[in-house]
């Protein structure tokens, strides 16, 4: 029988640690999510680790003449994972009642008012559609409670949402003190954060952050507003370069770094850490210090740049193993990567469970592990086609992509074509951005003439690398589909180790070889198959004559309504890219109405994508002169601009449309959401192309729906539900409307928990059927001959009838 042997590497990996890691890991991730059966996972783990113990002191004591070395060895690795596994259940068990308390859960499932006093876990920006936080204090009702609670806090219907006016104004630093008043709503048991906490009045901050965090706060805003002086997509990606600071990033040059499988070079990770570490050691050794105290030096300043990056799940990771690194080397003892990586993940993951299912640590970790064990073979590899300094620079990119694409797939089913290729042309000069980049934050307070001056060279290759992502991004076929869930991740999975078996694997025989090759290309074509075939279908079943079109733009809203050849778009979106997408993919050229419900970034801030594509525009009351100048916009690209008014009314194609909200005056209606513009499309005429009627509920909250009902709304065959499917609605208006379809714009994990599932029962109790830019990507309705309504699903590719 011939031997099959993995790798060229002169030194294998120690993996005796990975198993226990591996199973605590599992533990972990299995238990957070069943709360209430976490105690007994507890305990079974702790009986379980006494058996194996007393199983491995049987073993040891007996000796060969019952059980071999390798079976001691086995019991004694069970028993470790037995132990890991108990270790961390235990933790879980131990937080699990102090961040989810009782009290907190009743108030939730009640409805209740939270006066809360919290510490921001991350800067806050006027812009921020949410931020997370830690509860720290609450009153419910009479009862006052000193807690842990950590939650992500959003403004509900109106307090407060970022606009045009407030999109750069920072707030609040990590570890303000802030008031907070609202309701709570409690996520699922396994999320990282326990609560939701939606705010009926905008935080208040009570405390600036301490001494020991706002110097932090500090570096990072004058290097933020140092970088904002370069030119281009370089200045604005400097930050996450440096220190992992994306607010300045575009949605264009972001959706570009994660097509093009750059985006992990602006989370902060060993690399970072290993450069500063090392250029405190060299620093070191030139001032003559001794081992242990450039030891002790590199860690405070590897903590005190932990504060500076944010403590991300990545740079966690990171920390814990160059800290152990260098409390070995301070003993002398020789480390391996791999036992390094398995003991930073158990330590993490005692310290909090939660981890476990954070998908940042998961790509972290594959990433780390994929570099210390397959790197090395691969480019050994490779070195057998190509010399050897090529092999190593594509081993690097090539080991951490296979070790994370599989779990990619579960976030985004689709694999970067040129990924490989971008993270090569990339990958020098990363390295040298974060440098010069964190010199510039670390010396711009003190010498900003200095600081500016690193800022320019650092601008350099990060302006390069942004130029790669945008290329990359931009040629054809950079984005091959892939089958998507947990199938798509089992099937690449599999491939990954067949392919990693053919390139390192010795001894094979040629048969062997022939086999797992001819698997390999059954699995390819029998995939390309299914997704050729669903790509066709899809296309077959594609609707041409739609009336209502659901554009998929993310967390936001744009519909299209179609009647006649006529065109109106309700709302942008976020995003001038997304919304030219859609609009190109269903071939609109001209939009004939454009009504822009309210200036929340979510419903403008793709607005320049049809700007000189307009005729007549439709907007809601303005709060500011930035308001104003979004309508200026329209207006200098030739549409004329009115305010929107009940009464206000004219004809699309077939379709007569409506005024209905705001009330003009206000009369005690706020500018935003409560003010967004409502209307309603009604058939008029013999409606040969179909006139499905349907209401647009802008972002209005339950209070102005239930004076909207007084207004004498009919029923409607479609409806765009109100504020991307949050809890603030009034069911009165939803069982009024009777709507057999409800549109719902909403981003794929959002943070806000849109749609709620409060909003979802009430349209099951309208018989309403729910469609979803999230689950279902672009949205078609389309009306049929015998009254029906035929909708079509992007995600799915079906033309379903409905009602």
């Amino acid at each position: 029988m011939t031997a099959v042997r993995l790798g060229e590497s002169r030194v294998a990996p120690d993996l005796r640690l990975a198993i226990p890691a591996t199973v605590a890991w599992a533990a972990a991730a299995c238990g957070i999510a069943v709360p209430e059966l976490l105690v007994p996972f507890t305990v079974g783990a702790w009986a379980t680790t006494v058996l194996a113990l007393g199983g491995w002191v049987l073993c040891s004591r007996t000796g060969h003449a019952v059980l071999t070395h390798r079976w001691r060895v086995i019991v004694a690795m069970l028993t470790l994972s037995c132990c890991a596994a108990a270790v961390v259940l235990s933790a879980a068990a131990t937080h699990t009642d102090t961040r989810r308390p009782s009290a907190f859960l009743e108030a939730a499932r009640a409805g209740r008012f939270v006066v809360a006093t919290a510490t921001t876990t991350q800067t806050v920006f006027a812009s921020n559609r949410s931020f997370t936080a830690t509860i720290v204090n609450t009153r419910i009702g009479a009862a006052q409670r000193v807690v842990r609670v950590p939650v992500r806090v959003f403004r509900e219907a109106g307090q407060g949402e970022p606009s045009a006016r407030n999109s750069t104004r920072s707030s609040a630093g990590i570890g303000a003190t802030i008031s907070l008043v609202g309701r709570l709503k409690a996520t699922a048991a396994e999320d990282s954060t326990a609560f939701l906490f939606f705010t009926t009045r905008p935080p208040q901050v009570v405390r600036p952050p301490p001494a020991w965090l706002n110097w932090a706060n500090q570096l990072r805003s004058s290097f933020r507003v140092t970088a904002a002086t370069l030119p281009g997509d370089g200045g604005t990606l400097l930050p996450g370069l440096a220190i992992g600071d994306t607010s300045a990033v575009s949605t264009r040059l972001d959706d570009a770094m994660k097509a093009s499988s750059l985006s992990h070079l602006t989370a902060v990770s060993g690399a970072n850490c290993a450069v500063v570490v090392g250029l405190v050691m060299v620093g070191g050794a030139f001032a003559g210090l001794r081992r242990r105290s450039r030891i002790a030096v590199s860690i405070a300043v590897l903590i005190g740049f932990v504060l500076l990056v944010t403590p991300e799940p990545s740079v966690l990771r990171a920390a814990a193993m160059a800290t152990l690194v260098l409390l070995c080397l301070s003993t002398g003892r020789p480390t391996q990567g791999v036992p390094v990586l398995s003991l930073a993940v158990l330590v993490l993951l005692v310290t909090d469970p939660w981890l476990s299912r954070e998908y940042g640590f998961v790509l972290s970790v594959l990433a780390t592990g994929g570099l210390l064990v397959l790197s090395g073979p691969l480019a050994a590899a490779l070195a057998r086609w190509l010399p050897r300094p090529i092999a190593l620079v594509i081993s690097v990119p090539l080991a951490a992509q296979l070790a994370c694409q599989p779990v990619i797939i579960l976030l985004n089913p689709t694999i970067s074509s040129y990924g490989l290729l971008a993270n090569i042309l990339a990958g020098l000069a990363a390295p040298v951005a974060t440098v010069l980049g964190l010199g510039s934050c670390l010396i711009v307070p003190w010498w900003p003439w200095l600081g500016l001056a690193l800022a320019h060279l650092a601008w350099v290759p990060s302006a390069w690398i942004a130029a790669v992502a945008t290329v990359m991004s931009g040629l054809p076929g950079n984005q091959l589909p892939w089958l998507a869930g947990i199938g798509g991740l089992l099937l690449l999975a599999a491939l990954t180790i067949l392919v990693l078996v053919l390139l390192l694997a010795t001894g094979m025989t040629p048969r062997l070889r022939r086999t797992i090759f001819g698997t390999l290309v059954v699995l390819i074509v029998g995939h390309s198959g299914v997704v050729a075939g669903g790509a066709l279908h899809t296309g077959l079943t594609r609707t041409g004559d739609w009336q209502y079109a659901l554009c998929d733009i993310g967390q936001g809203d744009a519909v299209l309504i179609q009647s006649r050849g006529k065109i109106a778009l309700i709302d942008t979106g976020p995003n001038p890219e997304r919304l030219t997408r859609c609009l190109k993919s269903l071939g609109v050229d001209r939009i004939d109405l454009l009504i822009l419900t309210h200036y929340d970034l979510d419903h403008v801030g793709g607005v320049a994508a049809v700007v000189g594509r307009v005729g007549e525009t439709i907007i809601g009351p303005a709060a500011g002169a930035d308001d104003n100048r979004i309508s200026s916009r329209v207006r200098s690209g030739g549409s004329a601009v009115h305010l929107g008014a009940p009464g206000l009314s004219g004809t699309l194609g077939e379709l007569r449309w409506r005024v209905l909200w705001p009330p003009n005056p206000l009369r005690g209606v706020a500018p935003g959401n409560p003010a967004s513009v409502i209307v309603s499309f009604a058939g008029v005429g013999p409606c040969r192309s179909g006139c499905l009627s349907a209401l647009f509920l802008g972002d209005l909250g339950e209070e102005s729906q239930r004076r909207l009902l007084t207004l004498g709304v009919t029923a409607v065959d479609v409806v765009k539900v109100a504020h991307h499917g949050s809890a603030d609605q009034s069911a009165r208006l939803y069982a009024q409307l009777q709507a057999r379809v409800g549109l719902i714009g909403v981003g794929i994990d959002n943070n806000y928990g849109h749609p709620n599932a409060k909003l979802l029962r009430i349209l099951a109790d309208s018989s309403t059927a729910v469609a979803r830019t999230d689950r279902d990507g672009l949205v078609l309705v389309t009306s049929e001959p015998n009254g029906g309504i035929r909708l079509w699903r992007e995600r799915q590719g079906l033309a379903k009838p409905s009602g």
